[in-house]
Order: C-alpha cells, then structure tokens, then sequence
C-alpha cells in the first residue's frame, strides 16, 4: 500500500525551490519516448509533409491539449492509442532527424545534462525504411541537437535506447540492433507496451543475448502489472533497471505504527538498488497512481530505494523535467537536498561507462546544488 508522506525530515530547512531555479539546475532523465515528446507544432508540420489528415485539430495549443486530454484518461490503454498520431508522422528520415533534434533541444532547455532517450524501431517503418536507417536517423538527430544545445551554451548528452514492442514478435532483432550501434550512441535495450499478457519472458532470447553482449537492459514492469511484471523483469530477464516499477510498493506493508515491512521481492530490488525510473505526472494519467500525493514515490524516497525522477512522454502528460520536480517540491515539500538525492541516482544509474558517470556528478551536478544548498 501507498501511504501519503512528508519531505525527508533529515534535509535541512531552506528556501523553496522554485520553477525557474529547478529549471536552472541540471538534471537527468533516464525514461523519455521520442514519439511521446515532440513539439505539437511539429506534429502538426510534419503531418502536412505526408499528407496525415487524422489529427483532431491542427492547432498547435488545442493539440497540445487534446493530447493531454486524451492520455488523462486513468487508461493505459488509451494512452497508449495517443502515440497512433505521433508515429504516423515520424516515418521518414527527415522526420525522425527533425523530432530526434527537437528533443535534445528542447531537454537541453529544460536544463538536461544527461538524458537517455528510447524509441521503437519498428514502428517507423511503414513508408520503407529499414531498422537500420530508423536508428541511424534518430542518432543524427541527437547529433544535430546536441550541437544546436551546445551553440546556446547548453550542455546535454544524450543515450539512445532500443525499445522492442512486448506484443511484437522482433525482440531479438532490436536486441542484435542495440548492440550493433552501441558504439555509435545506443545505450541499451528495453521492451515497452501493454503488460498485461505480454509478460518480459516472452522475449528471454532478446535479454539473454543482450547480456551476452554485455550490454544493459532497462523493462517497462509494475506499471499497470502488478508484482509478477516486476519479478520477472529481474530475476527471469535481468534488469537492471526497471521502467516506473510502481507496483513494488504492492509488496510494502505498513504496520499500526507506520513502519514499512518490505517483502522479499521489495527487499531484494531494494538492496541490490535497483534503479526505479518513475514517471509522477505520467504515472498518474495512466492510473498507476490516484493522484500525486498517493504516488508511492514518497513512500519509497523515504524507504531509500534506488528513485529516479522522470517525464516518460513530455507531450502526452504535458510535464517537463522542471515541472516533475516542482511538482515533487509542492506535494511532498522536498528541497534542494532531495532533488540532488535523485539527480545523484539518476547518473548512478546511468547506462554510461563509471568514469563518465563520476565526471556528470563531481564536476556538474554537486557543484551547482553546493551553490543552491
């Protein structure tokens, strides 16, 4: 059970941070879909490029809010129905090229230092283009992005990961991809979609050989699955880090004194630290979550699991990075100390090698949260 809780009472009392300098500050994110972060002007641009006539509206602000209408729908499901518009126009180089660059733009903007970005290559193929070419339109386009970011003075690295669709058949064909174009700037691989039915053992092939590989595997699991999603995830499939992972508070009980009792299944993500990629705003959309309050975020920040802070599909939930942890910050009256706490993890967790890793939290993040501590 999720039980409402208050900011980490060791943090020292201090200002608020507010919007504008969480914005300032740099920040990491680990679960980001390309197709679910595009600027609503440019759906509505690149639909007029191919001819896709099925948008609701092609104004850029009504969009932008059909978009988060839609995925508001407490439905997984209907969410999911919502990316039927944003892949339709992302099936040529030139569009993949344009979205993958916007994003790294727009994170950079937001204040990103580091950002690992995933996508399904298999649903960009429609219009012909091969898997090969999706991946490598996307990787110019962070390319493109990052050197755009870097012109503004803005600094932003960004990893590709490879996500294979869980009730797709091509799982092992993304996983041979993502080693393919390691070297190149994919990160890792990761399957994605409905949970239900479509457990992670499915594609046990795909995972074994990634690990072969040594290579890194993230899995959407204990979204809208319960606790079998996430057991398998890690002890069938070998995550090493889970996508949201939600429903590992099903397996944390609080006593009449409101002491947690972790079971085994918590206990262990717990001590092996196994990253938790959460996603409050988009959480609470597909009914994960009730509301922010109840977002078992708060109960696992205080329990020290493995937490990170992520957008999951910036368009969809109408949320950024800035707005995620301001939100965190008005609901559960987190500070400077806490956003560092899960800035830190998001880098620990990095699917970068350890040196690089250290550079991103010695050299950038601790010194700018020194000066807003």
């Amino acid at each position: 059970m999720a039980a409402p809780t208050t900011a980490n009472p060791t943090s020292p009392a201090r200002a608020v941070p507010n919007a504008d300098e969480i914005r300032a500050a740099p920040k990491v994110l680990l679960h980001d879909h390309l197709d679910g972060g595009l600027r609503a002007s440019s759906v509505i641009e690149l639909a007029d490029a191919v001819d896709y006539g099925a948008l609701p509206t092609r104004d850029p602000d009504e969009l932008a809010g059909w978009f988060l209408g839609a995925a508001h729908s407490g439905s997984l499901v209907r969410y999911l129905e919502t990316f039927g518009h944003t892949v339709a126009v992302m099936q040529t180089e030139e569009a993949l090229v344009r979205v993958a660059a916007e994003a790294a733009e727009d994170l950079a903007a937001d204040g990103v230092v580091y950002a690992e970005v995933r996508f399904a290559p298999e649903l960009h193929v429609e219009q012909g283009l091969d898997l090969p070419a999706v991946v490598e339109a996307v990787l110019e386009g962070f390319r493109v992005g990052t050197a755009r970011a870097a012109e503004q003075g803005r600094r932003i690295r960004i990893g590709c990961l490879l996500t294979a669709m869980r009730h797709a058949a091509r799982s092992r064909e993304i996983a041979e991809l993502a080693v393919r174009y390691r070297d190149a700037g994919v990160v890792g691989f990761d399957i994605a979609g409905a949970e239900k039915g479509f457990p992670p053992t499915r594609h046990l092939d795909a995972f074994e050989y990634v690990r072969q590989q040594n290579a890194h595997v993230t899995i959407h699991a204990g979204e809208a699955f319960g606790l079998p999603s996430i057991w398998e995830a890690v002890q069938w499939c070998g995550a090493d880090r889970l996508g949201h992972g939600v429903r590992i508070v099903d397996d944390i009980t609080l006593d009449t004194q409101g002491n947690a009792l972790l079971g085994r299944l918590a206990a262990w993500v717990r001590d092996m630290r196994i990253p938790l990629e959460m996603c409050p705003t988009s959480n609470v959309h597909t009914g994960a979550a009730k509301s922010l309050a109840d977002h078992p975020i708060g109960l696992l920040r205080d329990l020290r699991f493995r937490v990170t802070v992520n957008t999951d599909n910036r368009l969809m939930s109408g949320c950024s990075m800035t707005s995620e942890m301001t939100a965190l910050v008005d609901t559960f009256g987190y500070g400077w100390a806490d956003l560092q706490w899960f800035t830190v993890n998001a880098m620990k967790s990095a699917f970068i090698h350890f040196d690089e890793r250290l550079d991103l939290i010695e050299n950038v993040i601790k010194p700018a949260y020194a000066l807003r501590s």
